[in-house]
């Protein structure tokens, strides 16, 4: 694999005064939350004199992202950073597009900083062609206190308890469940279904491994069942629905419920909500022992010839990792800091229950990737499944035949 480092180039190509450093930042972080978020980062990167270059592309998935990336490369102008996730890293760094910041990363310390599940869609052949910014849990229920409060009942624990809770929420003119219908949407929920239901090692079997025996059993059956009685719980506007606005719902007291990574805290904070007092931020109810969905979000580094263009990498990178900026980023993001020796005290009970759950979780063998972020397997397969399975989401099919689906979908796509 061809990768340059960005460090030997700097020092190879720089003139003695780089004097106009800069950075174009390719993302699709344009919720409130998350624009407040990457506003941590820039700030850092302008104190250092680095001028940024925001080129934000709306879609919460990051498809139309995607798009535009590919656009940018076949026009040979990549920008000098993106957000991308999981393989979709690896990918890009197959085809000698990445550049690195070994130099920077042994200097800082980077390797002692982050745990292994980090370094695993960050460092790729042993180079960081990639900064993390925060790990997210995918996982969640956000609940709103007003309308649990109004109906009397308790956050659900079991899947049962949360099935049985629909019909009340309906009664009391509240949506159970606030749902964006879009296909990158109803994959994060599957994933989160399918460890809550499957357990890890199902979640293992099925999603990582690809074992097809395990895709057309009885456990992804039941998946399916579950997600039939969500779909039940959604109004007849969801179709086309941004996912922060699903979160609004929420926030409003319209809606009870929102299946969602962490992501969606960074729309209640931003609400000037709080944990406890306004909602609760839960994991789906867990059938079959522990588990945990991660995924890492990261800027990945696109190789650039300008000197002035690499030290603004560097800038960047060297930003990203700062522990203040870790905390703030993640004060507004929703999530949980990328580095493990950062002192947590500052964040709020929802990221220090998540930092826990995922320390415990990886200790037991129960953490396993996100799925639909292309943590788990590559974007192909996931494009594949995730056509399965909003199909099934956005039909009347039974649950068996969305398990058949998805198994077919899956094998034709490897």
């Amino acid at each position: 694999m061809k990768v340059l480092s960005i460090t030997a180039l700097l020092l190879a190509t720089a003139s003695p005064a780089l004097c106009d450093p800069s950075v174009e930042v390719m993302h699709f972080w344009t919720s409130g939350g998350e624009a407040a978020a990457l506003g941590a980062v820039r700030d850092k990167v302008v104190a250092e004199g680095v001028t940024w270059t925001d080129a934000p592309v709306a879609g919460g998935g990051g498809d139309q992202a995607k798009t535009a990336l590919q656009a940018r490369i076949a026009s040979g102008n990549p920008p000098a950073a993106m957000l991308m996730l999981g393989q979709t890293i690896t990918d890009w760094a197959a085809e000698g597009l990445l550049g690195n910041v070994d130099g920077l990363a042994e200097a800082q310390g980077w390797d002692a900083a982050l745990p292994q599940a980090v370094k695993d869609f960050t460092r790729v052949d042993g180079h960081w062609v990639s900064v993390p910014t925060n790990v997210h849990r995918t996982d969640m229920i956000w609940a709103s206190k007003a309308a649990f409060d109004k109906i009397g009942a308790a956050y659900p624990t079991t899947w049962e308890e949360l099935n049985a809770l629909a019909p009340k929420f309906v009664e009391a003119g509240i949506i159970p469940l606030a749902h964006g219908g879009q296909a990158w949407q109803e994959a994060y929920m599957f994933e989160a279904v399918a460890l809550g239901v499957g357990g890890a090692d199902f979640y293992r079997k099925a999603l990582i491994d690809l074992d097809d025996a395990t895709l057309r059993g009885p456990e992804m059956v039941a998946v399916f069942t579950q997600m039939a009685a969500l779909r039940g719980m959604v109004d007849p506007n969801f179709p086309g629905r941004d996912w922060n606005l699903a979160s609004a719902m929420v926030i409003k007291g319209e809606a009870a419920m929102q299946i969602m990574g962490d992501w969606a805290k960074g729309e209640f904070t931003n609400a000037g909500k709080n944990p406890g007092d306004d909602y609760a931020c839960i994991p789906v109810p867990k059938a079959k022992g522990d588990g945990f969905v991660y995924l890492v979000n990261s800027l990945s580094l696109f190789t650039q010839e300008d000197p002035d263009l690499i030290k603004g990498q560097e800038v960047l990178a060297s930003a990203i990792m700062d522990k203040d900026v870790q905390v703030a980023f993640n004060l507004a993001k929703g999530a949980i800091p990328a580095r493990t020796d950062i002192d947590l005290s500052a964040m709020d009970p929802c990221a220090q229950a998540t930092s826990a759950a995922l320390a415990a979780n990886d200790a037991g063998g129960t953490a396993v990737p996100t799925f639909a972020g292309t943590h788990a397997a590559n974007a192909a397969v996931v494009g594949a499944a995730t056509d399965a399975i909003t199909a099934f989401f956005n039909s009347d099919m039974a649950a068996a035949e969305g398990a058949t689906a998805l198994a077919d979908a899956i094998a034709a796509a490897q």
